[in-house]
Formats: structure tokens, sequence, C-alpha cells
């Protein structure tokens, strides 16, 4: 089995930091609906200001508000504005990673969406893996 790329919140905005809340990151459902990610599902976060790397899992806030708060220990790794990538994942069989679609989502600075892609991997005539990035809208 090989984990790969489920769904994908690129260079969406720390709205906010709670250190004394008992731990996970705090997404708007719609951003993680159309992503593909769940709530309680283990993310992986990756802050392009800072570097820091860090998993958890998610809990949804309120819908509509854009919000992208860390809860808890991961309220140390990031400041309000900081971008990050969260990042889902799914274990698969090289065969089925072609039936894998992840969903991308791009975001403005205010963390309305700016673009929605997604990922392709399919076999040439000589059964070699190639990858494409697709864009929706």
């Amino acid at each position: 089995m090989r984990k790969v790329v489920r769904g994908k919140l690129h260079g969406i905005r720390v709205t906010g930091a709670d250190l004394n809340y008992h731990g996970s990151i705090t997404l708007d459902p719609d951003h993680c609906e159309a992503a593909g990610i769940l709530p309680m599902e283990f993310v992986d976060i990756w802050n392009k200001n800072s570097g820091a790397r860090i998993s958890t899992y998610v809990i949804y806030g309120e819908r509509g508000s854009r919000c992208c708060i860390l809860n808890g220990a991961a309220a140390r790794t990031c400041q309000r504005g900081d971008e990050v990538i969260i990042c889902n994942s799914v274990y698969v069989t090289e065969r089925e990673i072609e039936d894998i679609k992840p969903s991308i989502l791009t975001f403005n600075p205010d963390n309305s969406i700016d673009e929605r892609l997604g990922y392709s991997v399919s076999r040439d005539a000589q059964d070699r893996l190639s990858f494409e990035i697709i864009k929706f809208d």
C-alpha cells in the first residue's frame, strides 16, 4: 500500500490560534467538503511561513466562515495570517492510483477559493505512470 494525496487546501491563511482549546484544527465545512476532508480525519499541516509540519485532526467550524484555526499544541506552530497547506491522504495499491482523483483548492488572501484543481494519474502505452494537474471552473 502507498500513502497518497486525497485532498488539499493549498495556501489557506490561518485566521486564529487557540492554545487553550483541547486540540485539532477548525476549518470551514464548505472548504473541507470541496476537498473531501472529513470531520475527525487526520491531516498533515505544513506552514509555508515557518516550515513547521504537524499532524492533527479536523473539526468543522462555522459554515461559510472561511476559518482556519489551529488549536491546542498546534497553535504554537503558526500565527494569524500564515499560509498553510492542509492535506489528507489515503492508502492505495499501485494499481489503484489511477482511480484516485484528489481535489485541490487554492486560496485568495481572504480565504475565498481561488482555484479548484485536480490531480490525475494515468498510464501511457508502455504502462508508465504519468501525472497531470487539471484546472476546473
